[in-house]
């Protein structure tokens, strides 16, 4: 094993400290149980409430919880022209952290317009961000993109266009997730498949390295319940959440307006996620827009834990109001938002209702 420390991780206790904390841990020995019992009694200070919307105007959000201790956020920027990347020590501290911008769009060829739905991910000590984008030229030729940082500090270093991750067709395709499982990484996306009477439908595959594929590239959904074909026949954004011996694959059905919902994807821990058969589909959708708390078209969404390291958060967009003048992708009040993520007792999430805004002071 290398004794090179990762720089972007704590600096490791020194010697001095070590000592003291042993006289510490000593004298607290000498201290009369019953006074321990009731220090340990005592719960933890309970984190903030969520602020929401977490962050305006920022749509398909991406929360990345590293070891360093800090909360990485990127989304796609409303005017489809650049990656932003934010990061704070708590959840609620993205919504006022400073946003740098670490990469832009190509003023002309690849990578020149509708730059969409990032996501970062550490992947054998270093960054890659995955994004989607068309063209400059040709803006709907939508194909998936990565690009990669070796500096521990991804405000830092220089971001390198690995290029495009190249599928089984030349087709539109985008929003790309990457997960492991068993010691195999896989990349799971949305993608129009040539002779499906759909847009898009979701697919898996194993990886060779961060931005190439291998082995079969299977189809795990498409759309075919009538709340994943409003608008359009869209299934889109997966992303997975791995527990209770089993991953859920959650990913966003319809068109962007307030018919956008989610819906799930289970496979056992033990399957083949490569044989679709492997993935069982909901019915219905798990999380969709609520007039009691005034929030529409919630999805594209990611999951992170919250500081304690133990409680699932959930993180989307959703938009304050159910009419949209024109397209709603130029509409640019999608905003990220996060609200805690419940379980059922037989081990499923329970997504619940999308939150309503938090009240202002003095409201």
């Amino acid at each position: 094993m290398s004794r090179d420390r990762d720089p972007a991780l704590p600096e490791p206790p020194s010697r001095r400290l070590l000592l003291k904390g042993a006289a510490a841990a000593g004298a607290l020995a000498a201290v009369p149980a019953v006074a321990q019992a009731s220090e340990l009694a005592r719960p933890p200070k309970p984190a903030a409430p969520y602020v929401n919307p977490l962050v305006p105007n920022r749509a398909d959000p991406h929360v990345h919880r590293h070891k360093d201790g800090f909360y990485y956020f990127t989304a796609t920027a409303p005017e489809y022209d650049r990656i932003i990347l934010r990061r704070s020590r708590t959840l609620n501290g993205l919504g006022t952290a400073a946003e740098s911008v670490i990469w832009r769009a190509h003023a002309t060829g690849p990578m020149g317009a509708h730059i969409w739905a990032p996501e970062l991910h550490r992947i054998g000590g270093k960054w890659y961000i995955y994004f989607a984008s068309a063209p400059a030229e040709d803006v709907w030729a939508i194909r998936i993109w990565v690009l990669e940082n070796a500096h521990p500090n991804p405000f830092k270093g220089t971001w390198v266009e690995r290029g495009q991750v190249k599928t089984a067709w030349e087709t539109f395709s985008l929003d790309a997730t990457t997960f492991t499982h068993r010691g195999k990484r896989y990349l799971a996306w949305a993608q129009h498949e040539p002779g499906l009477d759909n847009n898009t439908g979701i697919f898996l595959s194993e990886m060779a390295n961060p931005w190439t594929l291998k082995g079969p590239q299977v189809r795990l959904s498409t759309p075919e319940y009538d709340w994943e074909c409003i608008g359009f026949k869209v299934n889109e954004g997966p992303y997975v959440l791995k527990r209770n011996g089993r991953l859920f694959m959650t990913y966003s059905a319809s068109a962007t307006d307030f018919n956008y919902c989610m819906g799930l994807l289970t496979a056992d821990a033990d399957s083949h996620l490569l044989d679709p058969m492997s993935w069982s589909k909901s019915p219905t959708p798990v999380f969709t827009s609520n007039d009691t708390t005034q929030q529409y078209g919630p999805g594209h969404n990611c999951f992170t834990v919250a500081e304690d390291g133990r409680t699932d958060v959930l993180v989307y967009h959703a938009r304050q109001y159910k009419e949209i003048n024109g397209d709603p992708l130029n509409d640019p009040n999608r905003h990220t938002r996060v609200q805690k993520l419940g379980w059922k007792p037989d081990g499923t999430p329970d997504f619940g209702i999308p939150v309503a805004d938090t009240a202002k002071a003095g409201a």
